[in-house]
């Protein structure tokens, strides 16, 4: 399943969260001090700014502020192309292997487009900010803001919106290929080896359907936990300095870092629960593909032989389908009782976090935007296995199916539940 596209697939992903790990530690202690020295911004006529003069007036000071941070954006992409260069370059040369510039270069692209749309989140967020604080002072003094600073706020939303657009459908059109050509290499790599795993039940679907499903699905979920782990990454810090207007909780009282740790505490109550609630749908997934493979052979067989696919015989199979739904709908009732009352509750708790700030007035109403956008934001970085858990349960039916083709290639022992199907 990864060893026909990627190159040596655990020592690839491995140095990959390594190397990964490496770069944020060493932006967060070193390279972002790092910038005045290093960064080619002059060569676009950004500079980091010389230090601010005593006693600056506050337009002054908001000018500086705002050179300082372009020029540290500016370095912060120079520093994660010097960081995505260096590692892809390695596995270029290192990996000699045949699908390396999409498994390699084509990951890198993914995860690169990835990090940049949580960029422009992060922008987003700082625009609810000023947007909503805008709107505050001109309800509360009427004419103090011009139309003209209103749509200017609309002009940088657009902005930052079509330049979100137009990633991420650039994103999605690649990673469609880019899924294809996983597949692709699966099904060459099962196909080379047709002789040692004809005999595995449903072994044409397991090639022709399983192996699609499987580098979606992974494709998927490999995209949405970069994209998790990225939001928190830029996002915990961000709520990490808003918290300082949070003092206390409701019924706690002073908790520092209020809203972190509202977030964390929040998000592991419904790991725990959606887990314990779906702890069986993963077999049953499988035992449904298995049933559902049966009764499908039993048909194809019928096309060509007038003495297969008899009603009776036909009545059996489907009767285990459906005793299998049934039993999948059931513990799919309970799960999704779970589920969805966790992620409805969910809305309130930012909203309970915040009562006693609101109520004692010490937040504007654009500071709340951005303390609910960010706090939504980590949440659901933290839910990634709560909003994933229904796919991360048919792409494990799915891994146990491939699994099956593996060990009879490495002429391993079948999985138990293949070797009861073949002695039925």
């Amino acid at each position: 399943m990864f060893q026909s596209f990627f190159p040596k697939p655990k020592l690839f992903f491995l140095s990959f969260a390594l190397w990964a790990l490496v770069c944020v530690l060493g932006w967060y202690l070193a390279a972002q001090d790092l910038g005045n020295m290093l960064s080619l911004g002059s060569l676009f006529g950004v500079n980091f700014p010389e230090t601010l003069a005593e006693g600056a007036d506050a337009a002054a000071q908001a000018a500086f502020q705002s050179a300082q941070e372009t020029a540290l954006t500016v370095w912060l992409y120079q520093y994660m192309a010097a960081c995505y260069g260096i590692f892809i370059g390695i596995w270029m040369i290192y990996g000699g292997q045949k699908w390396g510039r999409w498994s390699v270069l084509g990951s890198g692209i993914i995860i690169f487009t990835t990090w940049f749309s949580v960029q422009l989140s992060v922008m987003i967020n700082d625009w609810y900010g000023s947007f909503y604080n805008l709107i505050q002072k001109a309800l509360s003094a009427p004419n103090s803001i011009t139309i003209g600073e209103y749509f200017s706020q609309l002009y940088t939303f657009s902005s930052i919106a079509a330049i979100s657009i137009t990633v991420a459908v650039l994103k999605n059109f690649f990673v469609s290929h880019y899924v294809f050509r996983w597949r692709t290499s699966m099904t060459e790599y099962y196909s080379s080896k047709w002789q040692q795993v004809r005999h595995i039940e449903g072994a044409s679907q397991r090639i022709q359907e399983d192996t699609m499903r499987f580098a979606s699905i992974m494709e998927g979920l490999g995209v949405r936990l970069i994209s998790s782990v990225m939001t928190l990454l830029a996002f915990l810090p961000v709520l990490w300095g808003l918290s300082s207007y949070v003092k206390e909780l409701p019924f706690i009282g002073e908790v520092p870092q209020a809203l972190v740790f509202t977030a964390l505490f929040w998000s592991i109550i419904g790991t725990t629960l959606l887990a314990v609630a779906g702890i069986k749908l993963p077999g049953l997934e499988f035992k449904n593909q298995r049933v559902e493979a049966a009764y499908r052979k039993e048909l194809v067989y019928g096309e060509d032989n007038e003495n297969r696919a008899e009603p009776p015989t036909l009545n059996e199979l489907f009767n285990h389908v459906r005793k299998n739904y049934f039993t999948l709908y059931f513990n799919y009732l309970y799960f999704n009782v779970v589920r969805y009352g966790y992620l409805q509750a969910g809305v309130l708790v930012p909203l309970i976090a915040l009562g006693p700030s609101i109520v004692a007035g010490v937040i504007t109403f654009g500071l709340f935007q951005q303390i609910n956008n960010a706090f939504n934001q980590v949440e659901n970085s933290f839910q990634y296995l709560v909003n994933s858990w229904t796919t991360i349960v048919e792409l494990l039916s799915i891994y146990k199916r491939l699994k099956a083709f593996e060990a009879a290639i490495d002429d391993q022992p079948l999985p138990t539940e293949d070797q009861n199907f073949m002695e039925t």
